[in-house]
């Protein structure tokens, strides 16, 4: 007798699908806190889920580094997994990891969206043929502008004489297109360019067209070439010491996430205009060895101070204040800035790797066409001056049965020293117990460095870190970790040593699989000057602490609801206290098979100030990210809606709109200046594959 069933699989997957996304959106918003920035690009950082949502991950032959590099396993359930499949062979089914030592159904759970098991292998022959047969293509156009007009426009050529940097060169659009080629995770191509707000577009100073272009022609893991890239690059080895380019996922929702993953070299995708490398880079593979080098060569901004006339009658820069990273060109003093220095990096890493042990020895030198002299103060004194620098290191993470130990020692040609050493120990698959330290002498000089770290640089800095992660009951985790650090050495803003400490822990609870929620709170403590008698400068305690309350529900099939209420209270000296609050609202609607999905927000905020500001992640078109901080007191909504025209080609229009209760100018006294109490944006998005 025959039946016919209906498997869920599509459905499961799903939301597992929107759970792993929730925990990242939770991430990406952390991180924006500790950047101050609204609207970074941090897509690379979620560049790998993209991937591996639509190429799924067979765990019967996937490596050690493909396993590592979804981020949603530690090392020590890696370790466990290899171990297992040498030990019994081939898994038949994606549950059988239950019986995998620190696996559980939450944690598979967590995979799933991006893992599959199956016996029948794909061939690892590459042919070129193939390639062109198979690969797949990918387009993407997306414009977006500030409705309102803002004071940096259309000012009257009387005034653009008088006052040459009060107005902006180019329109108020902003422009970014990138075609991009890939077949598997072997070879890859792209080609991207990007015009900012108030850039100049196919005239005056930008006859090119765009302000910023990027590229790269990429193969990977074909024979003993592990990684080979030509044209725009990334690098990260270690925990960030040494060289790391680009964003990382740090102190967050997750405690483990204090580990970073150095996946060595990879193409760049981003618009981001200073976090990436140019030239060439390659790694390759001899048994457990690999061995990378890297080139990168290329114009940067800067704040020239010091020129010279070459003989030819052109202007060479000798002497810089600082190093530009805005990426910025719509004035005509950053357009003085731009590409006004070169910058050459030479690099390499040779590394030992098996299943439980890696060992890497990195180095850069870099070097400035023109001396960085900043101006002398008492708390920069020890900052990166000069036209070279140097720096290696030695990093190494290691498993043995339920522990994991990594860490990463470096210095600089300043003598300047770095470290930090890190350990996992999973006691229980339900859990987990995570110690960092770090210790960065105030003389460490690494304009390439991205380690765990209250500051942008690793430097000045003294820390002890220690996180949980427990599974309480099935439906009930919680997360917590204390980071109390310290400042050796004066601070910007800070003129004296000074120490500051963080305290995090969020309960999740998802009663079945319609609902989850969780609640977070953060407590952080660190200083600040103040001279209330206008005579002495002295520093004083800076205390800010959130609440926060979060829901989402599956109401059908089609529609969900996430609702969010926030309280933020900030501490100061002499202050009565500086409060915030913001509830949040979202409604989003997917149906199988329907080509349209709609997401929409509405929120109500009020704040004393800037300070008691309230971050929120929202729902963006792909590849973007916005993160607003809420202050003052008003209203933001925004509309987005993804339109999957055809199976190769979909739109995406997003529509959103801050208003201000109390607030008849916005950013004033800026170029931004806006001359009302609102702010909208449009953003139009379009994606071709074939």
């Amino acid at each position: 007798m025959c039946f016919l069933t209906h498997a869920q699989n599509d459905t499961v997957k799903t939301k597992n699908n929107e759970q792993v996304e929730d925990m990242i959106n939770q991430n990406i918003e952390l991180l924006s806190e500790q950047l101050q920035s609204e609207e970074g690009d941090l897509s690379s950082l979620t560049d790998v889920w993209n991937y591996y949502k639509k190429n799924p991950l067979n765990l019967n032959r996937a490596k050690k580094e493909e396993l590592q590099e979804l981020q949603l396993l530690n090392d020590i359930q890696v370790n466990n997994l290899l171990k297992h499949r040498e030990k019994n062979g081939f898994m038949i089914s994606i549950y059988e990891l239950q019986s995998i030592e620190d696996f559980d159904l939450v944690t598979i759970k967590k995979i799933l969206p991006f893992v599959y098991v199956s016996d029948n292998f794909n061939s690892a022959f590459f042919s070129v043929k193939e390639m062109f047969k198979d690969g797949k293509h990918e387009v993407v156009m997306r414009y977006q502008r500030i409705v309102e007009k803002q004071s940096g426009y259309n000012f009257p050529d009387s005034i653009k004489l008088k006052k040459p940097n009060s107005y902006y060169l180019g329109d108020p659009n902003r422009v970014f297109a990138r075609y991009r080629f890939q077949y598997n995770n072997n070879v890859s191509f792209a080609l991207s360019g990007e015009k900012d707000a108030g850039e100049q577009f196919f005239r005056g100073t930008q006859k090119q067209g765009f302000d910023f272009y990027s590229g790269h022609i990429a193969v990977k893991n074909i024979r003993f070439i592990k990684t080979l890239v030509v044209g725009d690059y990334q690098a990260t080895f270690g925990q960030g010491l040494t060289i790391w380019q680009g964003f990382a996922f740090g102190k967050s929702s997750s405690p483990m996430n204090v580990k970073r993953f150095g996946y060595g070299i990879k193409p760049y995708y981003s618009f981001d205009e200073n976090r990436f490398f140019r030239g060439v880079a390659a790694t390759v593979r001899y048994k457990a060895f690999e061995f990378t080098g890297m080139a990168s060569h290329k114009n940067i901004d800067a704040n020239a101070i010091a020129t010279d006339t070459l003989n030819n009658g052109e202007i060479d820069v000798v002497g810089i204040s600082s190093l530009e990273a805005g990426g910025m060109h719509n004035t005509n003093s950053l357009i003085a800035d731009k590409r006004a220095i070169k910058q050459t990096v030479f690099g390499g890493n040779a590394a030992f790797n098996n299943r439980s042990l890696h060992v890497g020895i990195t180095a850069q030198s870099t070097h400035l066409s023109a001396e960085l002299i900043k101006l002398s103060t008492i708390y920069n004194q020890y900052d990166y001056r000069g036209k070279a620098n140097f720096v290696g290191g030695i990093d190494y993470n290691y498993v043995f049965k339920n522990v994991n130990l990594f860490g990463e020692y470096a210095g600089s040609s300043s003598t300047g020293k770095a470290f930090c050493q890190g350990v996992i120990v999973a006691l229980d698959p339900k859990l987990t117990f995570t110690a960092h330290y770090r210790n960065f002498d105030r003389n460490f000089q690494n304009l390439f460095g991205n380690a765990i770290s209250e500051n942008t640089l690793p430097q000045n800095e003294k820390s002890i870190y220690i996180g949980m992660e427990a599974k309480l009951f099935r439906n009930l985790t919680f997360s917590v970790y204390l980071d109390q650090y310290k400042f050796s050495w004066i601070k910007a803003g800070v003129s004296a040593p000074s120490n500051g400490r963080d305290i995090f822990a969020q309960l999740n609870y998802a009663p079945n699989k319609k609902m989850d929620m969780y609640i977070r709170f953060r407590h952080r403590t660190k200083f600040e000057n103040n001279s209330t008698d206008n005579v002495y400068e002295y520093i004083v305690p800076y205390i800010q602490t959130n609440y926060r309350y979060n829901v989402s529900a599956q109401l059908t099939p089609e529609l969900k609801f996430k609702s969010r209420i926030e309280y933020t209270h900030v501490e100061k000296l002499n202050d009565p206290g500086d409060n915030g609050v913001a509830l949040i609202q979202d409604l989003i609607y997917k149906k199988l098979k329907f080509p349209f999905s709609f997401t929409l927000r509405y929120a109500v905020f009020d704040t004393k100030s800037y300070d008691s500001r309230v971050y929120a992640f929202e729902n963006d078109v792909l590849y973007s990210y916005s993160v607003p901080a809420l202050y003052y007191k008003g209203q933001r909504a925004y509309f987005l809606v993804n339109w999957d025209i055809t199976r190769k080609f979909e739109i995406w229009i997003r529509l959103a709109r801050t208003i201000y209760d109390n607030q008849t100018v916005i950013s004033a006294g800026s170029l931004n200046e806006i001359n009302a109490n609102h702010k909208t944006e449009v953003k139009l998005q379009a994606r071709f594959k074939f």
